[in-house]
Parts: structure tokens; sequence; C-alpha cells
């Protein structure tokens, strides 16, 4: 954060004002433009090769396709001499697929736990003697549905933001994680349906679920 403001304020004070001040032949943004460019670009490289948390891998994957070429150079005040310099990006493609590999593989992971984690939860709930709860009057389990739904939603949404790119590739794995939620959560279904037909809110239970279908289609 600290490089990437002071390279957008210093080279638009050379846009500005130090640019006019040298013949065109001298080039004077570019050399500065170039030369700012190389040294955050490696430092994004130093950090890249490094042992990095998920988080960090998601904040310099950000970095290299959204708030550098976007943010900082479509600013309004560097956007036109910028465009002549041709800088390029961040990291090597190379490096950059290698972190959103590593990224993509986390965060399908993440997401895989934590629809399992949820199912647990509910078919514990399913064994409790308590009757689900009612969602705008209807029987409904506000866990499994929206969660699961705002767990993938938001996974998605958090990929695209890096780039739509990333996003698809996510979206294209979660397709495969969610059919596979579905089974153990039916399979789970179709277990409590045969075998506690005496539980205390057995018929609620049930509505509960049925209701959850329309959610997930």
């Amino acid at each position: 954060l600290h490089m990437g403001k002071t390279m957008k304020e210093d080279l638009t004070v050379v846009a500005k004002y130090i640019n006019k001040l040298y013949p065109p032949e001298f080039n004077v943004f570019s050399i500065y433009a170039e030369l700012y460019h190389n040294y955050f670009a490696s430092q994004a490289k130093k950090n890249a090769e490094s042992h990095l948390e998920d988080k960090d891998i998601y904040l310099l994957l950000s970095w290299v396709h959204n708030f550098y070429p976007k943010d900082m150079r479509k600013d309004h005040a560097l956007a036109m001499e910028l465009d002549k310099v041709k800088l390029g990006s961040l990291l090597p493609s190379s490096l950059s697929k290698e972190l959103e590999n590593k990224y993509l593989d986390s965060e399908e992971v993440t997401v895989k736990n934590a629809l399992s984690r949820c199912l647990d939860k509910e078919i514990q709930r399913w064994k409790e003697d308590k009757e689900p709860e009612k969602l705008n009057g209807h029987f409904q389990s506000e866990l499994l549905g929206i969660f699961v739904i705002q767990s993938i939603y938001s996974s998605q949404k958090r990929a695209e933001d890096i780039s739509k790119a990333v996003g698809e590739e996510l979206s294209h794995r979660l397709l495969k994680e969610l059919p596979a939620f579905l089974r153990s959560y039916r399979d789970a279904f179709e277990d409590f349906r045969e075998k506690s037909k005496k539980h205390r809110y057995y018929k609620p239970i049930l509505i509960a679920n049925i209701n959850n279908c329309w959610n997930f289609r």
C-alpha cells in the first residue's frame, strides 16, 4: 500500500510539473515510471516467491489484477502518460498463474470444508428435541439453505474481484463440489427419514428439508 501510494503520488507530480521542464525527447515521465514499476515489480516477485498465507496470496493477486492496473494506472492524472509507457504486469505470467492455482486450491478446500461442517451441524440439529426454525412462516433450515448458498456465492464473488478468469475457474470447481454436497445431504436426510419416524418433530423436520429444495435449485 505504501509503495502504491508513493508511486501514484510521485508520478502525478512528474506528469503535472516535472515532465514539462524537459524536452519531449528526454522521455522523463517514461524513465520515472519504468524505474518505479521495476522496483514495485521486484518487490511483488520477492513476496510471491516467499511463503504466503492464503489472505496474502489473495491480496497480492488483487494488486496484480486490480489495484495496480485499474486503480493506479487508470487514474485520470496518469492514464494518458502511462498508456505510452507499456509497463506490463507486476508479476511474470507463470508466477501469477502459480499463485492463482494456489488460491483456487485453497478456496475450493475452504468451501468444501465449510459445507461439510454445515451439514454435520444440520444432522446434529435433527437429533435434538427441537422444532425447526420458521422463515416467513414456513419451516426451513436457515443454517443449511442460506449458509450453503451464501458460502458458494461469496466465494465466487471474491474470486471474480481478482479477475473474471479466476472467478470463472472457481465457479467451475464449485459446480463440482455442490452436487457432491447435495448427494451427502440427500443420503443423510434419507437416513433420518427412515430411522427417526418416532422423533417428536419428525414431520416439521421433513417439511423444513423439503422447503430447502427450492433454495438449492
